[in-house]
């Protein structure tokens, strides 16, 4: 089968009129998996890369690569596995960069007449991983009416779109980061869900399956196992859409510099990403102010954004606490009774050895159950029922609608007042973040 060639020239004018744009290719009869590749002068411009068959949407990779295969059993990430069905399909090209002169492109589809072996990675199995106590567990912190206190990552990215690790990986660091979940959010893709389940069983972490839906407007991120979501649609449909489907929506990094939220006022999600890694000077206190003018009722969550580790800081920096009811989950560790690194203090609490499922994380965010930290070993606040409590926050300042006071200790308890409420120093940094 030989391959096909298109292109052209985008303008100015194409990427003002929307952001991405469809080049529809009709593969032969039978074709049972075929290669698209893109050619563009990049120092001029940047396109990004999708796919959609006639069933609908197979994948994106966005600017991350300019090559990708679809066969029946296997994908390059970010696309979805699956013979080609017949018809009309689309090469998805967003323009997120086009000069006033224009950008040239050229697209070569080659249809194959029997499906490619998927390109091995040559790595060698993962060992298992070592026993880690989550820092959850290692600070002691309490159940609470059946529930306990669990700190993640909601932000990262993988593989599958512009991350530099695997699921399996990126799984791996963030539980030896002491971590107890991980939210998985590709940009405008959920290929990487299939991995999650498996990969969540032999790395001892609970992992959300999410994706970030991404446009030149603003990101958000969708929780839960909901399908994907059409990121070409106004962000009012996603909101609607990621309810209806059961899932939880939230505004990211809403001051984060090119892509910041401006997307039109419409349906504003109450979970917001409010201390994103890139919060780089918290004694700024944009962030908050954003938050409190979004809704008088905001959910306050973090997100590292974690690529790899060229970024500057590990999976969980910031931390999300979420107060989650227990389930059956897996064991931490190859065993639930594994003792705890040397430092590490007495032996976990009743009902500390298994993770929360997926289901209870987005849950307890739902209901507003969050807490954030720089780390999940920093200075934390956490509403635990009628009850602040702070751990290793002495010295810091408790700041709330109607509080004021100075944390004396590394272990405190307080009546709780209504409202959120942080802890700063005596410079005003933000150290945590309580809903």
């Amino acid at each position: 089968m030989s391959p096909r060639r298109l292109g052209g020239r985008w303008t100015l004018d194409d990427r003002l009129a929307r952001q991405v744009h469809a080049v529809p290719v009709e593969l032969p009869p039978g074709t049972p998996a075929f290669t698209v590749e893109l050619a563009y002068d990049q120092s001029a411009g940047v396109l990004d890369l999708g796919c959609e068959g006639p069933a609908g949407f197979r994948g994106w990779s966005g600017g991350a690569r300019s090559r990708y295969t679809i066969a029946p059993g296997w994908a390059t990430p970010g696309y979805l596995p699956g013979e080609p069905e017949p018809g009309v399909w689309r090469v998805l090209l967003g323009l997120y960069r086009v000069p006033l002169e224009g950008l040239a492109y050229e697209l070569t589809v080659t249809p194959h007449r029997r499906p490619p072996a998927p390109p091995g990675d040559g790595a060698a199995a993962s060992p298992p991983p070592p026993p880690v106590v989550p820092a959850s567990v290692r600070r002691g912190v309490p159940a609470l009416d059946g529930m306990r206190w669990r700190a993640g990552e909601l932000h990262a990215h993988t593989v599958h779109s512009d991350g530099a690790l695997t699921v399996t990986e990126l799984a791996l660091l963030a539980r030896a980061e002491g971590l107890d979940f991980l939210a998985v959010t590709d940009h405008n893709t959920v290929s990487h869900h299939a991995e999650l389940p498996a990969v969540s069983a032999a790395a001892g972490i609970t992992l959300v399956p999410g994706q970030e839906v991404t446009t030149d407007l603003g990101h958000a991120n969708a929780f839960g196992p909901i399908g994907w979501v059409d990121f070409r649609e106004p962000a009012g449909a996603w909101a609607r859409v990621v309810r209806e489907r059961g899932g939880l929506l939230s505004v990211n990094h809403p001051l984060g510099a090119d892509c910041a939220w401006r997307h039109p006022p419409g349906e504003r999600p109450r979970t917001v990403e409010v201390w994103h890694s890139g919060w780089w000077d918290r004694t700024w206190g944009a962030p908050l102010s954003w938050a409190q003018a979004w809704r008088d009722d905001p959910v306050y969550v973090g997100g590292g954004d974690y690529h790899g580790p060229g970024g500057g800081h590990p999976p969980g920096a910031p931390a999300t606490w979420v107060l989650t009811a227990e389930d059956p989950g897996q064991a931490w560790g190859r065993g639930a009774g594994a003792s705890a690194p040397d430092g590490a203090g007495t032996s976990a609490p009743d009902g500390a050895g298994s993770g929360p499922s997926p289901e209870a994380v987005v849950a307890g965010i739902r209901a507003g159950r969050t807490a954030v930290s720089a780390g999940p070993y920093g200075p934390l606040l956490l509403r635990h029922g009628e009850e602040f409590l702070a751990l290793d926050a002495d010295g810091l300042v408790l700041w709330g609608p109607d509080e004021r006071r100075v944390i004396r200790g590394d272990r405190v308890t307080l009546p709780a007042r209504p409202g959120p409420h942080r802890l700063e120093t005596t410079r005003n940094e933000v150290m945590a973040l309580c809903t």
